[in-house]
């Protein structure tokens, strides 16, 4: 072959996936990207005539001596993950516990590596998923973590135990399985939980193949390093229901069989050994049961079926028609569940409406069949984790449900069975349910990557995009970048949220072949799932900088601050101030006065609409001021540094919604006036320290503050409405905007102001909020 030294190829003749596999010794090889698109877009046909299947991991399973008992495993109980529950073992026919006496990491290892998981990530005492049945089979069980199966552990003896249910173990696996791990059931039990390499949905045929996502084809499980059909003998619509609900799809429907049928006839499948027995409110496989063995029918076929076939439908935003234009013609209903605080499309705080009121759900009993009620609901799949604790930060407002209790099959959470007598009693926002769901794989992160950074979270954003019918990187003009967009570069490649954009990118060199702009003029409302779908130019660039140092970047984060204003305190501090404009002259400075006060004399007075705000951080991490202390702007008449240009908006509107007043406050000192039991503060502004408001604590602007008002001598006696916005220009990320926006009703007799119905934007029902003009909230439909 012909080439120099610099750029010596090889053409390695190898078939991986249907895709020419090219081997390189320069700089210029495939991109990750276009080797996963090649590989999506081929797999589906196997591979030629005269070609040998790949080389899959080996797994060689445990040679147990015979004079070990045999046993096996499940997770099962109130799970909040698939892959953790209460340990129990199969002896003899009979379904036990194990006590969690001198119980620890090294079994629980054991444990996992059992059952198929690559590691243990923990164990829980105490029953933690519910007390279990029947015997205790081990007690004081003693790993060193090398053993092949719990019961080689050294222990009391099986079923010598002098414990109780209250002290069953519990183990948590990680997600990841052992490569090609084999399913084996020795004791033939149908009571076992499936416990497979992998799934997949494959899809057949030509109609289905380039479709993303992939919603219809064979069910394939990976056991023993390969591929095998299911046979689709006793398969029955709750499977069907649970392995779509595991591909991120909220329903099924009928498929053309007889196109299926034709297609077996062709290509002589090959059968996995089990059949499979779900009830249909699992959230996934591994929760279903063994049916029967094939081998154990006398027969290893599958008879007069064929491999199984599922059709999943996906959630209104994962199917996108024609016909969305039209859609949106028609008033939506108003949702009755919410996510929010999520940093990734699918994950929230779980919130419902109850009495016209947004409220959340306390976290007791809560388990994967009640989230995977509420994933569904939302156009989701099943749930992959049920998360309490407040883990995706504090909720406002009541809680609404307790001890909330879901059959599965339920198309709202809030027809689920709860405590009725105690919604929020003995529950505080410390324990606000959450869920992450399984959404469809539509492919998003493998056209955008992170280069150049540190770290995977940060670095210059670079998208793949097709230019003259090749695929290539190039990166995205900085000009108007922000934080919107930089949260949408964030969700889509699920690394949480953005903690900063970046217009100058020079000090994190990418690939100088991707040093192009192939992507301008964007603007995100920060809820897109892909940067692509934010407006941007299209074809017809414009970037005056150009690309490479001044190329647009990120950093991310897995945690953001969450801002949110006390409406009472607003309420119950409102009053208003006569004050003569020589008092002024450092509010008139800060621009914190009407326009018309540039022609008040000295001596004349202006009325002043006062009242204090409390800001509190409900998120998972500080909020810091975007600019560095070194660039804080140092006000000589306030005699303090301002930390960040515009905090909050204040504004008085009409009834029609436009504004009759207006003041702003820059951010007088970010501090932690007040915490939460057991938080200790952090941010003072003495001795120009440092600014910021911690988790769990809060930062008061006292009325009597300059700026903290707006100027009304203008406003006309009347009814109004009073706005407040938080972060408005948003210049720090935050896990929700959509609470950063307080609106009270209110009264001006041309003497004394009432303010009435303070409430945060969007914790009422939709017919209620739109009584009050103004901001909804503060999420940006497009700037």
């Amino acid at each position: 072959m012909n080439g120099t030294l610099g750029d010596k190829r090889e053409i390695e003749k190898k078939k991986t996936n249907g895709c020419l596999r090219v081997r390189t010794t320069s700089n210029s090889c495939l991109g990750p990207a276009l080797r996963y698109l090649c590989l999506a877009q081929f797999e589906y046909l196997g591979y030629p005539p005269g070609y040998p299947e790949p080389v899959e991991d080996q797994y060689t399973a445990p040679q147990i001596p015979a004079d070990v008992p045999r046993i096996q495993l499940r997770l099962a109980g109130e799970k909040r993950k698939h892959n953790e529950g209460r340990l129990e073992v199969l002896y003899e026919g009979e379904w036990g516990t194990v006590c969690d006496d001198d119980f620890n990491i090294h079994a629980a290892q054991v444990v996992c590596r059992e059952l198929g998981y690559s590691e243990a990530v923990s164990w829980a005492p105490s029953a933690k998923y519910g007390k279990g049945d029947g015997r205790i089979w081990f007690d004081n069980v003693h790993c060193t973590g090398k053993e092949k199966t719990l019961a080689q552990c050294e222990s009391n003896g099986i079923g010598v135990s002098d414990c109780k249910h209250s002290e069953d173990v519990g183990v948590v696996c990680s997600d990841k399985r052992i490569p090609g791990f084999r399913f084996l059931s020795p004791l033939n039990n149908n009571s076992l939980n499936i416990q497979v390499e992998d799934v997949r949905i494959r899809p057949i045929l030509a109609s289905y193949r380039k479709r993303i996502p992939v919603t219809e084809g064979y069910v394939e499980v990976k056991d023993g390093g390969k591929w095998k059909q299911i046979c689709d003998e006793e398969w029955s619509p709750m499977n069907t229901r649970v392995i779509c609900g595991m591909f991120g799809f909220p329903g099924e429907k009928r498929y053309n069989a007889r196109v299926y049928k034709m297609f077996a006839r062709r290509r002589t499948p090959s059968y996995w050994d089990y059949l499979v027995n779900c009830t249909g409110n699992e959230a996934h496989l591994s929760s279903c049961k063994l049916g029967h063995s094939l081998m154990a029918k006398g027969n290893s076929s599958c008879g007069q079926g064929i491999p199984v076939v599922v059709s999943c439908v996906a959630g209104r935003a994962f199917a996108p028609t024609p016909m969305a234009g039209y859609r949106k013609a028609f008033r939506q209903e108003q949702p009755l569940v919410r996510l929010r605080g999520g940093g990734v499309v699918g994950e929230g705080r779980v919130e419902v409406l109850k009495n016209g009121e947004w409220g959340t759900i306390c976290d007791d009993h809560w388990n994967l069949v009640s989230a995977t009620v509420v994933c569904r609901e939302l156009g989701f799949g099943t749930a992959k984790e049920a998360l309490s604790g407040g883990q995706l930060g504090q909720g406002m407002g009541p809680v609404h449900m307790n001890e909330v209790q879901c059959s599965g099959f339920e198309k709202s959470v809030t027809e689920c069975q709860f405590n009725m007598d105690k919604d929020s009693e003995g529950c505080s926002h410390e324990e606000d349910a959450g869920v992450r769901c399984n959404v469809p794989a539509m492919g998003f992160q493998q056209r955008l990557r992170l280069s150049g950074g540190r770290n995977p979270f940060e670095g210059r954003v670079e998208v793949l995009v097709e230019r003259n019918g090749s695929l290539v990187w190039g990166t995205v003009c900085s000009e108007g970048w922000g934080t919107m967009e930089a949260m949408v570069v964030c969700r889509q490649l699920g690394l949480g949220f953005a903690s900063n954009a970046f217009q100058e990118t020079w000090y994190w060199p990418g690939a100088v072949s991707a040093d192009a702009v192939v992507m301008s003029g964007v603007r995100c409302a920060g809820t897109e799932m892909s940067l692509s779908h934010c407006l941007h130019h299209g074809d017809h660039l414009s970037c005056p900088k150009g690309g490479a140092r001044h190329a647009a970047g990120v950093s991310c984060s897995e945690t953001a601050p969450d801002l949110v204003l006390n409406p009472q305190v607003v309420e119950q501090t409102t009053y208003i101030e006569d004050r003569p404009m020589f008092m002024l002259q450092c509010a008139y400075e800060e621009n914190c006065l009407a326009s018309t006060s540039s022609s008040t004399p000295a001596n004349s007075y202006r009325r002043l609409l006062r009242f204090s705000s409390q800001i509190h951080n409900n998120g998972q991490s500080d909020f810091r001021p975007k600019a560095s202390r070194d660039s804080w702007v140092w006000h000589d008449c306030h005699r303090h540094y301002h930390s960040m240009e515009i905090f909050t908006h204040y504004d008085l509107l009409s009834l029609n919604g436009s504004k009759v007043a207006e003041g702003h406050k820059a951010s007088f000192c970010l501090e932690d006036s007040e915490c939460d039991e057991g938080i200790e503060k952090k941010y003072e502004c003495a001795n120009f320290g440092e600014q910021g408001i911690t988790v769990g604590c809060w930062d008061t602007y006292r009325h009597d503050i300059d700026c903290q008002w707006v100027d009304i001598t203008d406003v006309k006696p009347g009814d109004y409405t009073f706005q407040i916005v938080i972060n408005p220009n948003y210049e720090v990320a935050e896990s929700d905007y959509t609470n950063n926006v307080v609106k009270c009703k209110s009264r001006y007799d041309g003497h004394r102001i009432w303010m009435y119905n303070c409430h945060i934007g969007g914790s009422i029902g939709g017919e209620t909020e739109e009584t009050f003009p103004g901001l909804l909230n503060n999420q940006v439909t497009h700037r």
